[in-house]
């Protein structure tokens, strides 16, 4: 529990540093929401051009899949805000050999680089899936319950754990091959397909995105037991087991790699 706590404390010293760093420089800050929000609403225009002429996408409404996609914003934003400073190992921290100052501090090196960083640009991933829920709400016959809140509540970080997971697996294969960033891009571009029913792929998209790359429990499956409040046990429940394994997998991959890792030369 004192582990705990401290972890926490650290967390909090280096988001406030961060928040100040940032602070000093508003203008990119702003930037990277406008030019988010701007991306996302070119895929939208997409998919209103897509639907202009067919009504519905292999049973799924426009509203539907507009929903899914918002909610497939919400972990991979959390993601995106507080995990993002994994990429640096897989581009340039291992390579250049400024991994070792995180060997030499009285912190877990997994926990000092995660919570080292804060991408305050992820809110415009955040602001635009909320709004896009917000959105479709009303023309969707959702019926709530507590229960049904409660699990969205609970699944929301196991589906962020699952970008985490994979995102961590991928970056320490850095440390056998100094740099693996193409890796991390190539696996985490996966989640695109997530973004959309998994019902409208062929079997072999769909196998990679469930049961591979498992990124439709991310985004899909959850939202599809909101629409529908079926099956909780595999939409809800296997979404919370995945994030498990792939966080578990994605620890041991970085444990091995670290006691692997040899420094850059020049």
């Amino acid at each position: 529990m004192k582990q705990i706590k401290r972890m926490f404390r650290m967390h909090r010293i280096f988001v406030a540093q961060e928040l100040k760093r940032m602070m000093e420089y508003k203008g990119d800050f702003l930037t990277g929401i406008a030019g988010f929000l701007l991306n996302q609403f070119f895929n939208l225009m997409f998919l209103w051009i897509i639907f202009a002429n067919i009504p519905n996408l292999m049973g799924w409404t426009i509203e539907q899949i507009v929903f899914i996609y918002g909610f497939s914003l919400i972990p991979k934003g959390i993601d995106h805000l507080l995990f993002d400073n994994l990429w640096s190992i897989g581009y340039f921290t291992v390579r250049k050999g400024d991994f070792d100052k995180y060997l030499t501090r009285p912190i877990n090196p997994l926990f000092h680089v995660m919570v080292e960083k804060l991408q305050i640009d992820a809110l415009g991933e955040l602001i635009m899936g909320i709004a896009l829920i917000g959105v479709t709400l009303p023309s969707l016959s959702i019926e709530w319950s507590v229960t049904k809140v409660l699990l969205i509540i609970i699944v929301i970080p196991f589906a962020t754990m699952i970008y985490v997971g994979i995102k961590t697996a991928t970056a320490a294969i850095a440390f056998w091959t100094k740099r693996s960033g193409n890796i991390i891009y190539m696996f985490y571009m996966v989640n695109d397909f997530a973004k959309y029913p998994v019902t409208i792929y062929n079997n072999f998209v769909k196998a990679v995105i469930t049961y591979i790359i498992p990124f439709a429990f991310t985004a899909f499956f959850p939202a599809n037991y909101i629409l529908t409040g079926e099956n909780p046990l595999f939409n809800i429940g296997m979404t919370v087991v995945i994030a498990l394994v792939i966080m578990v997998i994605g620890v041991f991959v970085w444990n091995k790699g670290i006691k692997a890792y040899e420094s850059a030369g020049s």
